[in-house]
Formats: C-alpha cells, sequence, structure tokens
C-alpha cells in the first residue's frame, strides 16, 4: 500500500496543516503498517512554474513530442506518477484568500493534464485515473463553512471539483476554521476534528 502525502503550508512546525496532517497521516500509518508514505512538499520544492513551453507540449501527442517537450513535462510526469501508485493520498494545506495557495494550484495544472488525467469528450471531461480515499486537511483563519460562516470558499469545491475531473471521486475534507479566533476556538476545532477522525478513522484517543 502507497499513501502519497502533499505538504502547503510554508509555516513549517507551526502550521496547524501540517500537525493535522501529520495526525492523520499516523493514523493512516497505524491501520496499515506496511504501507509506504512518499512525501511532497511544495514549500520546500515549489512545483516549476506554467511557462509556454510546458503549455505547447501537453497540447502535442506523445508520439509527436521532442526531446525539450519530454524535458519540460518531467516535473509533471513525476508526480502524475506518485498519484497514480497511490492508494491513499492526503493533502495538507490552509486556505490561502479564500482558496489554494499558489504552490498548490501549480501542482494541480501539472498533475491535470489532457490525454494524460483526463480525457476530453463530447460529453465533458471524463478522469482516467483510479478513484481511491483522498483526505484533505484544510486550515482558515476565519469561517468559510457552517453558521458562523463570514467569507467565500474556493478551495473546497474547487479541490473536489478538479480531482473528480482525474478521476479521484472519494473526497473528506477535515476542516480547522477560527484559527486567529483565539485558544477557546482554536480547543474546539481541534476537538471537532479529533471527532471526525475518530469516526473516518477510529482508534484510541489522539492529541493536536
Amino acid at each position: 500500500m502507497s499513501i502519497l502525502y502533499i505538504e502547503v503550508s510554508p509555516r513549517g512546525a507551526e502550521s496547524w496543516s501540517r500537525r493535522l496532517g501529520e495526525k492523520l497521516l499516523a493514523r493512516l500509518e497505524r491501520r496499515h503498517p506496511a504501507a509506504t508514505v512518499v512525501r511532497r512538499d511544495l514549500a520546500a520544492n515549489p512545483p516549476p512554474a506554467i511557462d509556454a513551453a510546458f503549455a505547447n507540449a501537453i497540447l502535442r501527442r506523445p508520439e509527436e513530442w521532442t526531446a525539450a517537450d519530454r524535458d519540460v513535462l518531467g516535473y509533471s510526469e513525476q508526480v502524475i506518477g506518485e498519484l497514480e501508485a497511490a492508494d491513499v493520498v492526503v493533502i495538507a494545506t490552509p486556505m490561502n484568500n479564500y482558496t489554494v495557495p499558489a504552490t498548490l494550484k501549480t501542482w494541480i495544472d501539472h498533475v491535470v493534464r489532457i490525454r494524460r488525467t483526463f480525457m476530453g469528450t463530447p460529453q465533458g471531461k471524463v478522469g482516467l485515473l483510479r478513484d481511491r480515499p483522498t483526505y484533505i486537511v484544510t486550515v482558515a483563519g476565519g469561517y468559510h463553512a457552517g453558521e458562523e460562516a463570514l467569507q467565500p470558499d474556493f478551495l473546497t469545491p474547487y479541490l473536489r471539483a478538479i480531482l473528480s475531473t482525474i478521476g479521484i471521486h472519494d473526497v473528506r475534507f477535515l476542516m480547522l476554521q477560527g484559527m486567529t479566533r483565539g485558544e477557546d476556538t482554536i480547543a474546539r476545532a481541534c476537538a471537532a476534528a479529533r471527532a471526525l477522525m475518530d469516526q473516518w478513522l477510529p482508534e484510541g484517543p489522539a492529541r493536536l
């Protein structure tokens, strides 16, 4: 079994998304002790920017690729290969300005490729990857879901839609909200996250 763990926040050990992502990953590892974990840290090693060479290469069919095309698609092929091999995916990300951070968006742009991870058909896009459990840890300073929501959410619907485009539909969100609203709010958010993890991956008490 292979677990792909994608870390996004640049804040290191201070990042709540990384801390909660590690807790969820640890539960998966305890349930699957023989699992291999592949880590992709988008803050430590940001994806290369999408440029004209990449944009032109993905429009050509593989039999038309030049050596330069293969070179410019190298990172894309690597991260798609990691995703293809994974039986479970964990993405730990903050919400930035209501949506996904730039590094995660760039990783997505390398992964979502016509004729590679999806096909265009008269009925719309059809994903070419197999479905698998995907856990997405999101952290926001304010509230974007529930009764206290005061800001828009372009992160969770976007991630659900874009992963569905390539064939991944089993997507679960573990959200920490209000993380800039004081210790009591943080404690409530962590307790709610633990309760949800207990439903998904039951075990003994866990602490954030």
